[in-house]
C-alpha cells in the first residue's frame, strides 16, 4: 500500500511561530505527518504578518506552513486547555517555541501533559535551551549566531562581524529539534514512553561552528574573518576571474596535484611550501596568488567547465534568480515548486531537500486559513458535533 509519507500516522501538535518551529514542523508535514498548526484566536501566527505577501498573503506563512491543518485556540480560556488536553491525548508530539516556562504558566507544561499521554514527545524550541542562566532570555536567529560566535567569524579581515544572509540560527535550530523528534520517536517503539526535547538555537549554531571551536580550544588561537577561505584546507576560496568571482575547493592533496598540473606548474605538486594541505594552509597568500594569475586570465565559465572536466571541483557564486533556474537544483531536484493558494494564486514555494525513494516528500496542500481546519480536527479527533463547535466560536475559544 502506498503512503503519503515516510512520517505518516505520525500526529504533531505544532504550537510554533516565525521561524525555528515552523521550519521543523514543514519538514515533517512534507514528510507526510499529520501536523496541526494551532494558532491564537482571532490572531494567528507571527509569520503571517511576515512579508514578502502575494495578493495580501504572508508568502513567509505560506512555504513554511504547507502541507498543516489550521486551528485557531484560545489556550488561555480554560475549554480552550481541555480542548488541547484532549488533542494531547491523540498525538504523537507537541512541538512549541515559547520562552521556557509559558507552557508551565498556562498549565500545559511536560510534566502535565505526560500525566495525559505517557508516550507525548515534548519538542521545544527556544534561544537558550529549557535549563541554565540565560534560559529565560528572548531569544531570535541574530541571537544565537552573535553569541555563539558565528558572527565574529563571518566577514572579510578588518570588516565588522557580520550575520548570515539567511536565518541559519533558526534553519539550524529547526532541523535539530526535527533529528531529535525522530530520534525520541525511534526510541518511544522500544519503551513506549515520550520523553523532552530540548533544543536551543544558541547551541545549534554552536554546534555549527565545528573546526572554528577545534582551533581555539587546541591551539589556543582566537578564529578572526577571514572572508570566504576555508581554516582547515587550501586553495578553497573565492578567487579573481576575469569577468567576477570563482569558487575552487581543493580540498586535498590530490586536487591540488591536478590543479598544480593542469595550470602548467606541476613543480608546486612536491615544493616544500605547498606540499600537503597543512603547507597550503599556512602559505594561503602565496597559493592564492599562484591560482588567481591563471584565474584572472579567464571567465568564470571558462575556469569552471575546465576544472570541472579534469575533476577538481569549482563553482559559480550563484545570485538567487540563478539558483531557480538552474536545470540540476530547480529542475531535476525540484527544490522549486509550482503550487496554487486558494487566497495568494499560483505561488512557487521552496521544495523539501529531503528526497526518499519510496516515501517521497510532497507539497500537497497550501497553508490553512486562520482556524480553517477547526471543524474537520474537532470532528475527527475529538467526535465533537458541529454544534459543539459552533459554541466553542462563539465563546471564543476557537
Amino acid at each position: 500500500m502506498e503512503r503519503l509519507g515516510a512520517l505518516e500516522g505520525i500526529t504533531v501538535l505544532d504550537l510554533t511561530r516565525v521561524l525555528a518551529g515552523p521550519f521543523a514542523s514543514m519538514m515533517m508535514a512534507d514528510m507526510g505527518a499529520n501536523v496541526i498548526k494551532i494558532e491564537e484566536t482571532g490572531k494567528g501566527a507571527d509569520e503571517r504578518q511576515m512579508g514578502p505577501f502575494l495578493n495580501g498573503e504572508s508568502a513567509y506563512y505560506m512555504n513554511l506552513n504547507r502541507n498543516k491543518k489550521g486551528v485557531s485556540l484560545n489556550l488561555k480560556a480554560p475549554k480552550g486547555k481541555q480542548i488541547f488536553k484532549d488533542l494531547v491525548k491523540k498525538a504523537d508530539v507537541v512541538l512549541e517555541n515559547y520562552r521556557p516556562g509559558t507552557m508551565e504558566k498556562l498549565g500545559l507544561g511536560y510534566e502535565v501533559l505526560r500525566e495525559i499521554n505517557p508516550g507525548i514527545i515534548y519538542a521545544a524550541v527556544s534561544g537558550f535551551g529549557q535549563y541554565g542562566p540565560y534560559t529565560k532570555r528572548p531569544g531570535y536567529d541574530i541571537i544565537s549566531q552573535a553569541m555563539s560566535g558565528l558572527m565574529s567569524t563571518t566577514g572579510w579581515p578588518g570588516g565588522a562581524p557580520t550575520r548570515s544572509g539567511t536565518a541559519m540560527g533558526d534553519v539550524l535550530g529547526g532541523l535539530s529539534v526535527t533529528i531529535g523528534i525522530l530520534s525520541a520517536i525511534y526510541n518511544r517503539s522500544h519503551t513506549g514512553r515520550g520523553q523532552v526535547v530540548d533544543v536551543a538555537l544558541v547551541d545549534s549554531a554552536v554546534a555549527s561552528l565545528e573546526i572554528i571551536n577545534m582551533i581555539y580550544l587546541v591551539e589556543n588561537r582566537l578564529p578572526q574573518r577571514i572572508g570566504n577561505r576555508y581554516e582547515s584546507v587550501y586553495p578553497y576560496d573565492s578567487f579573481q576571474a576575469k569577468d567576477d568571482l570563482v569558487i575552487i575547493g581543493g580540498g586535498n592533496d590530490k586536487l591540488w596535484s591536478l590543479f598544480a598540473k593542469h595550470i602548467g606548474r606541476p613543480e608546486l605538486v612536491d615544493h616544500p611550501d605547498f606540499a600537503r594541505t597543512r603547507d597550503r594552509v599556512k602559505n594561503h597568500v602565496m597559493v592564492k596568488q599562484i591560482v588567481e594569475e591563471w584565474t584572472q586570465t579567464k571567465t568564470v565559465k571558462e575556469i569552471v567547465d575546465e576544472l570541472l572536466a579534469a575533476g577538481i571541483p569549482a563553482a559559480p557564486i550563484y545570485g538567487i534568480d540563478q539558483v531557480v533556474a538552474d536545470p540540476h537544483i530547480a529542475g531535476a531536484r525540484e527544490m522549486f515548486v509550482d503550487t496554487v493558494h486558494p487566497k495568494a494564486g499560483p505561488i512557487k514555494l521552496t521544495g523539501s531537500h529531503i528526497k526518499f525513494s519510496e516515501t517521497k516528500t510532497a507539497i500537497r496542500t497550501p497553508s490553512p486559513g486562520l482556524g480553517e481546519h477547526n471543524a474537520e480536527v474537532l470532528e475527527s479527533l475529538l467526535g465533537m458535533t458541529p454544534a459543539e463547535i459552533q459554541s466553542l466560536r462563539d465563546e471564543g475559544v476557537i
